[in-house]
Parts: C-alpha cells; sequence; structure tokens
C-alpha cells in the first residue's frame, strides 16, 4: 500500500513539475508551486518525517511562495506573457538535459546506500523525529549550522543597509 502512495507521488511531483516549468501565466505557475510543495511534503510523511513535512509546508508554501509571489507582482510580465513559449534553441536544450540525466544515471548506479547512522529506528521512535532531529543537529552539525546563519545574518545586514540608501534619496 505504501509503494502505491508513493508512486501517485512520485508521478504527480513529476507532472506538476512540467506543468510549473511550462505554464504560461506565472501566478498559475507559482499555483502548481504550492501544490507540488503539498506534494512533497506527502512524501515526507510518508517517510515518517513529520517535522521535515512540517517545514516543508511552513517554509515553502508560506514563505517562499509568498516571496514569489510579490517578485511576480512587481515585475510587469504582461509583455513575457504575449512573445513567443519556445524558440530554436530547444533542441539544443533537450539534448544536453538528456545528456546531463544519463550521466545522473550511470553515476547513480553505483550509488551504495550502506551508510549507518547513531540513531536506529527503535530509539528515534522513543526520542521522537524532531528531538533526534535536533541532538543530530546541534552536536555533530553545530558549525554548519552556526556558518549558515551567520551567512543569513549578513544577508539580511546588507538587505537593510540598500534598504536604507534607497530611504535617504
Amino acid at each position: 500500500m505504501v509503494e502505491i502512495i508513493f508512486g501517485y507521488f512520485a508521478i504527480t511531483i513529476l507532472i506538476i513539475s512540467l506543468l510549473v516549468v511550462t505554464s504560461r501565466n506565472p501566478v498559475h505557475s507559482v499555483l502548481w508551486m504550492l501544490l507540488l510543495f503539498f506534494h512533497v511534503a506527502g512524501i515526507y510523511l510518508l517517510l515518517n518525517a513529520e517535522f521535515l513535512a512540517a517545514t516543508q509546508i511552513i517554509v515553502y508554501a508560506g514563505a517562499i511562495l509568498v516571496l514569489f509571489l510579490f517578485t511576480i507582482m512587481l515585475l510587469d510580465l504582461r509583455e513575457e506573457m504575449q512573445i513567443q513559449r519556445f524558440t530554436r534553441g530547444w533542441p539544443a536544450g533537450l539534448l544536453i538535459s538528456t545528456g546531463v540525466l544519463i550521466v545522473l544515471i550511470t553515476g547513480l548506479k553505483g550509488f551504495k546506500t550502506t551508510f549507518v547512522g547513531q540513531w536506529d529506528i527503535k530509539e528515534i521512535e522513543e526520542a521522537t523525529h524532531t528531538k533526534a532531529l535536533g541532538k543530530v543537529l546541534f552536536t555533530e552539525y553545530l558549525l554548519p549550522f552556526e556558518i549558515a546563519s551567520l551567512v543569513l545574518l549578513i544577508a539580511i545586514l546588507g538587505a537593510v543597509v540598500l534598504a536604507k540608501k534607497k530611504l535617504k534619496t
């Protein structure tokens, strides 16, 4: 039964991702992306990763899509919607993407998933997924976590400085 549900999510994600890319109207594309994010959250739920599913919906379906919608509303895309959708370069793009797909498939054939972490399924179920994720994140991966937070802080400070300069003029 789980395989059937996963197959539904996988096929639906592939179809919706094509609709996101090929949709003429950018608002429709964002709405397709919203549906895509919900299906990705469904796959996380199948993997018993409730925290990641909730994060997927809150961060991506909530914050990122609102950012995309604001960007689309700020741009004047009426002219972009009138021009021709596909140019003459699409056969070359199709050839390149097929080549990349072949390289990825051949590279993944030798990929072995024999990694065993320090947490087994019984310990994760006893401690809950969120607690286990928090322990690993704040012990083993504390330095990368702090570096990512510093990068985000610098980006926020840069945005504030740029916004302040525009307000003064």
